[in-house]
């Protein structure tokens, strides 16, 4: 009874050290029944090159935000519910080692950690803490995902129209696909009801043309072949798979190996849970 007393409190003593580390720009994170699983540093993959990012994961959400202060200080906090997360395991790039995708409704993201060991790891206590959330509760787990944004310097050619980027010519992302593409190919807007349920949002005219045509299907009443949400599926399998094939190829990838000798020596530490100690 002790050790558990000792446990909650140790426990409550954590959450509120990362709840402060963030300010008052957090969220709060203090919860009846959250526990602190673990914590450690990855690199996350941004839409211009890869930065790194400290990682909490609790057993009902994960937390994450960039690093200031030597870590002391943590801003841009983030908050996912595990059951709205989707994990995928990926091979090595020519450079670029030990990442995975993390697939969330609003955003989906690449994060590669400094060694394979704790790669497994990362990916094995998310699962089981979601796992363990969704057998313990009513809560559903998530089925529509955004795609990966494919980085800045992936493409140096509008992937729609093949007209080369320049400084007056900016790259744009398709919030639908997460293809560069320039302005004059994403004109368009379009509410995406998992990534935002009311606000219009980019789109390149791929993405408006199907959403189009899956409109006009539904207001038929077209049953034949396909319907309209498999073929969204398909589209947006097909742009996530060339996505994934530029993660893995892009030149710019040797910047992220050069960091993760510093940042990846933080390691993962991860906390024990209540069971562990139980007599």
């Amino acid at each position: 009874m002790m050790d558990l007393l000792t446990f909650a409190r140790e426990n409550r003593e954590r959450i509120q050290a990362v709840e402060n580390s963030f300010g008052a720009s957090g969220r709060p994170l203090t919860k009846e029944g959250r526990i602190l699983m673990g914590q450690g540093r990855l690199m996350k993959q941004g839409r211009r090159k890869p930065q790194p990012k400290v990682f909490f994961l609790f057993n009902d959400v994960l937390v994450y935000g960039s690093i200031i202060l030597n870590g002391r200080w943590h801003k841009h906090q983030k908050i996912i519910p595990l059951e709205d997360i989707q994990l995928e395991d990926m091979e090595d790039g020519l450079v670029l080692k030990n990442q995975w995708l993390i697939r969330t409704p609003q955003k989906s993201f690449f994060v590669s950690a400094s060694s394979y060991e704790e790669k497994q790891a990362w990916i094995e206590h998310i699962e089981d803490c979601r796992s363990s959330l969704l057998q313990g509760s009513s809560r559903q787990p998530g089925s529509t995902f955004a795609v990966s944004w494919i980085p800045d310097q992936a493409a140096f050619k509008c992937m729609r129209c093949f007209n080369k980027f320049t400084a007056t010519k900016r790259r744009h992302h398709c919030r639908k696909c997460g293809f560069l593409v320039c302005n004059s190919c994403s004109k368009h807007r379009a509410v995406i009801g998992h990534i935002h349920p009311t606000k219009k949002l980019r789109v390149c005219h791929l993405c408006h043309t199907r959403n189009e045509e899956d409109e006009i299907s539904r207001l038929r009443g077209d049953s034949t072949g396909k319907n309209s949400s498999e073929e969204d599926d398909v589209a947006a399998s097909s742009d996530e798979e060339e996505a994934k094939k530029m993660m893995q190829n892009n030149a710019y990838s040797s910047w992220l190996d050069s960091q993760m000798g510093t940042w990846g020596q933080m390691g993962t530490y991860v906390y024990p849970k209540p069971v562990h100690l139980q007599p």
